[in-house]
């Protein structure tokens, strides 16, 4: 009897598929590409995904001692064959094994041996008839359960991970259902009219630069086009994606729109639930597994209408993909910093050329790659110049901190102006990309710092929580009650972050009220949501917030925005830092003034000369962006070059710093390299970080390069030493 073969990827740190035989009690009509087997791997068991059937083995290989595949998962998980090409194509730009390219494509529940019998169905929440008096009767004692009666009302069918997003609460969600006012109902294989749950009434009216890209987009509904929505804040670029979307969701077609991070999806979901009575799913990390499942299921079997998710949602298998949109496409947040280094946006432009669909990419800021390829004519460069209504963009104004006292880190003018504010009954905005209390700690009286010794970087004081917490290894500690080196109890804070700014502004302004929005204020699930609900409901008046307030969040009532210690990037040894904080400023920038009053933008700086500020403050970032990549042209840098850096770490200095010497010493045609160099956090987790860069004006040449790397990094006598991994396209030179 004739023998079968097939090959399977494994999430394994190996580059290369492995080859398995199929049992007698499996027929090869039984495998299908893209379906998970259960197959034996070194000493263990493994979930795989077979990349192709019927492979022929080569001669010299004795079949007897190729292993059988256990078992094969017959349930409706196959991987689509689109995104598999996807996914191969990715493994071989990224040069990252192919087992761990796939793998970021499954759930966490279908990664497991133990899989569920029985894939989850999904639960909808509907409400029941109630009774008038009792509704009046819950509006006044209840006003949160009697808002999510209404939604329900309004918007039959929403889930569970839908309502937490949007902020609402468990014990709101069972008070409703002990009163019989809702129901869960299980929804299997649902039949959508996706053209029936457009709602017409909340359409707003286009401008004329608005009705202009939409047509362009709609005009190209059928083919690949990388549409750049070039719009300054506040200019009604989420208007423009849901009237583009109208047309791929009237054709049941899906579509799949990416948000920085998790901050941003409240207010996402939000929009698109009162214009689209259409089933909406959620992929971010903030959900469980068997909420992702759903998320993958509903995807791949054509019952989500439209994904809304983080960058790692870019691998979604949706059946029937027909738009992709990325919001705020400058963000890092983009780039996936370990591991698997792939950055979301460049794999959705791939995937949409790849299924002959547009992608729209939509920035007030375009990062320098993006801005490059549209003047360059491969994208379709689209300009919103107005504020959308009557907003007026907002004034940048540099304060001068160099002789002046701060009181609370606020200088007198910009106290005075918030003083100002606040009397009008306007909210401010308060900008500190620092979290915690203070970024460090020392003794008064002989000089001692509070250090992590596994990184040589001072901890962060955390007062809320009582800790010493380093924000490079996560490693904690008590704040001591004396110097451990003299005894003195004269131990405290150097510098500020933003539980300190809270705790200040609270006592300065005590009749108004301050909340913090930042990682460890809405650490909790929906908390975020809770938060934005209530400033939009100006609950709060003073904000004070980390860049999470900084991507495309709109408070109609913030006029007033103050940006703190931001000197920092005006010197950095990154070539990219000028570009990020440019995109920063003005991003921050744009929360203010958004609807009819009038917004100002307040900068404290040391350095109001400096020519990055002046540019930026005078003639806007598009200037900017113009001269900066006439200065990146005539250094070669990306986006006119190609990058990639080598990192390597070990528990001794010269461990990496041998590896990547010997890696430098090969021969790297029409490529230049830099390096190795220590990172500039040398130190971190107690492992020594050294960086190697290679550039080339070509991806062919620096691809060429990587692949000799590979091939001679194996035999590398220094390599069984150092941990070290690939960085393609690499966005931060620090990590």
């Amino acid at each position: 009897m004739q023998e079968h073969f097939i090959q399977v990827a494994i999430p394994v740190p190996m580059r290369q598929l492995f080859t398995y035989k199929l049992p007698k009690n499996i027929a090869l009509a039984d495998i299908n590409i893209g379906q998970r087997v259960i197959v034996p791997f070194s000493h263990r068991t493994v979930v795989a995904i077979v990349i192709s059937t019927n492979q022929q083995l080569p001669g010299e290989i004795n079949a007897n001692k190729i292993k059988p595949i256990i078992s094969v998962n017959h349930d409706k998980t196959q991987l689509p064959s689109s995104l598999l090409s996807l996914l191969s194509l990715c493994a071989n730009y990224y040069q990252h094994p192919i087992g761990e390219v796939v793998q970021k494509a499954l759930p966490a529940l279908l990664r497991k041996i133990e899989t569920p019998n029985t894939l989850p169905n999904m639960q909808w929440l509907t409400t029941n008839d109630a009774n008038e008096d009792e509704l009046a009767k819950i509006a006044k004692k209840a006003p949160k359960q009697h808002q999510l009666y209404q939604l329900l009302l309004k918007q039959s069918g929403l889930s569970w991970s839908e309502l937490r997003t949007l902020g609402y609460s468990k014990a709101q969600l069972t008070a409703l259902e002990q009163k019989h006012l809702i129901k869960q109902e299980e929804v299997v294989n649902p039949i959508y009219n996706w053209h029936e749950g457009l709602n017409q009434a909340d359409k707003l009216s286009l401008s004329t630069e608005q009705a202009i890209i939409v047509s362009a987009i709609t005009n190209t509904m059928d083919s690949f086009a990388c549409h750049l929505i070039d719009g300054v804040t506040g200019s009604g670029k989420t208007e423009v994606y849901l009237q583009a979307m109208e047309h791929t969701i009237a054709n049941n077609q899906q579509v799949l729109v990416l948000v920085p991070e998790i901050g941003l999806t409240p207010q996402t979901l939000s929009r698109f639930e009162l214009r689209f009575n259409v089933p909406i799913f959620l992929h971010h990390s903030g959900l469980n597994d068997t909420e992702r499942l759903i998320t993958w299921q509903q995807a791949h079997q054509g019952g989500a209408a439209i994904v809304i998710g983080t960058r790692s949602a870019v691998f979604s298998p949706l059946q029937r993909l027909g738009l992709i949109i990325i919001d705020e496409e400058h963000d890092s947040s983009f780039k996936q910093q370990d591991s698997f280094r792939y950055h979301a946006r460049d794999i959705a432009i791939l995937r949409a050329r790849q299924q002959n669909i547009p992608i729209v990419l939509g920035t007030a800021t375009p990062s320098f790659e993006t801005l490059h390829n549209a003047l360059e004519k491969k994208y379709q460069h689209h300009k919103l110049t107005q504020r959308a209504g009557n907003s007026i963009k907002s004034k940048i104004h540099l304060i001068d901190i160099a002789n002046q006292p701060l009181t609370f880190g606020l200088a007198k003018p910009v106290i005075e102006k918030i003083n100002q504010t606040l009397s009008r009954k306007e909210q401010v905005l308060v900008f500190l990309n620092r979290r915690g209390f203070a970024p460090a700690i020392n003794c008064q009286e002989c000089h001692w710092l509070a250090q992590c010794l596994r990184c040589n970087k001072p901890y962060t004081f955390h007062k809320g929580q009582g800790l010493l917490i380093c924000h490079h290894c996560a490693g904690q500690k008590r704040l001591p009650a004396q110097c451990p080196d003299c005894g003195s109890v004269r131990v405290s804070p150097i510098g500020q972050g933003t539980e300190q700014i809270e705790q200040h502004l609270q006592q300065k302004f005590e009749q108004y009220s301050v909340i913090r929005i930042d990682r460890d204020s809405t650490r909790r699930k929906g908390e975020l949501a809770k938060i934005l609900k209530q400033v939009m409901n100006k609950e709060h008046q003073i904000l004070v917030g980390t860049q999470m307030l900084a991507k495309g969040h709109h408070f109609p009532d913030v006029t007033l925005v103050v940006m703190l210690d931001i000197d920092g990037a005006l010197f950095s040894y990154d070539f990219r830092a000028a570009e990020h904080m440019a995109q920063l400023l003005i991003q921050v920038a744009g929360r203010a003034g958004r609807a009819s009053k009038p917004g100002k933008v307040l900068v404290q700086t040391q350095y109001p000369q400096h020519p990055l500020l002046q540019d930026l403050v005078h003639n806007g970032y598009r200037h900017f962006a113009k001269q900066a990549m006439l200065e990146r042209q005539y250094a070669g840098l990306p986006p006119f070059g190609y990058q990639a850096l080598i990192r390597a770490e070990a528990n001794f200095p010269s461990y990496p710093e041998k590896f990547l010497r010997s890696i430098a010493s090969l021969h790297f045609a029409h490529c230049e390299v830099a390096g190795p160099m220590p990172a500039a956090m040398e130190k971190r987790a107690g492992k020594y970080r050294f960086h190697l860069l290679i550039q080339a004006k070509k991806r062919s040449y620096l691809h060429k390069a990587l692949t000799l790397l590979l091939e001679c990094a194996d035999n590398n006598e220094w390599s069984s030493k150092v941990r070290w991994s690939m960085d393609i396209d690499p966005l931060e030179l620090s990590w």
